[in-house]
């Protein structure tokens, strides 16, 4: 994709959506709670934790809670979601340190993050290679990348293109995904991958097996991925 943006913008319609009820409990707060089951050798606290593309920033008060770090930081290229997140924060009596940068360029030193959370941000990334060697730079050896993604599958779907803007062209599958992580140097144990599908992640919105009772079949592409990673101690 021909583009000086290193992302492609959400929509008005999307922009709202990230304020709702549906994606506060059932994409945000599932996700986390899915993530944190993931971890190996869950420590009990993280001290630096950055969530890249925090948007409205609901993410934080989840995550201090959760991983209780001394710096906590929220990243996002939109001044718009940082001032959300700064607000959200504030209501929250959360004190988050807040970075206007792109994902493939994170203004944090090398080897400085303990726990890295990135949901639902990558496939709005058009240089997604670039956004992992990143992440990979930033987080010190034995840090963990918490990572949360829609698949091509889903992205692709009518309903999403219809309602939302993305680069097309980038999106990938779980095992792309997968694939994509650990060829940036992350290890991912296969204990630590989780491939959930959620109601809102299907074309029909689950209608089909909420409403009739037919389950989903066992054989299916993907639509969710969710995984903990780990950047290797140097040999």
């Amino acid at each position: 994709m021909n583009s000086p943006e290193p992302h492609v913008p959400e929509t008005a319609f999307g922009k709202w959506f990230l304020q709702t009820n549906t994606w506060k409990v059932h994409v945000l707060e599932r996700a986390i709670k899915d993530l944190e089951h993931l971890i190996p050798d869950r420590q009990p606290a993280y001290a630096v934790v950055a969530d890249v593309g925090c948007g409205w920033g609901y993410s934080l008060e989840k995550l201090n809670d959760r991983f209780s770090p001394q710096r906590l930081i929220g990243m996002d290229i939109d001044p718009e979601m940082l001032a959300a997140s700064a607000k959200e924060a504030a209501n929250s009596e959360v004190q988050v340190e807040f970075v206007n940068c792109s994902s493939s360029r994170l203004t944090l030193p090398d080897d400085s993050v303990d726990l890295l959370f990135c949901h639902q941000t990558f496939h709005h990334l058009i240089d997604q290679e670039q956004a992992l060697r990143e992440f990979f730079r930033v987080l010190k050896p034995g840090g963990v990348l918490l990572f949360a993604e829609s698949t091509r599958r889903y992205i692709h779907s009518w309903i999403i293109r219809l309602l939302f803007r993305h680069p097309m062209e980038v999106q990938k599958s779980a095992p792309e995904y997968l694939a994509l992580i650990r060829g940036a140097g992350f290890h991912v144990s296969p204990k630590s991958i989780s491939y959930p599908y959620l109601w809102w992640s299907r074309e029909d919105l689950g209608v089909i097996e909420r409403w009739f009772g037919i389950k989903p079949p066992s054989e299916r592409e993907e639509t969710l991925i969710n995984l903990v990673a780990s950047k290797p101690h140097p040999a």
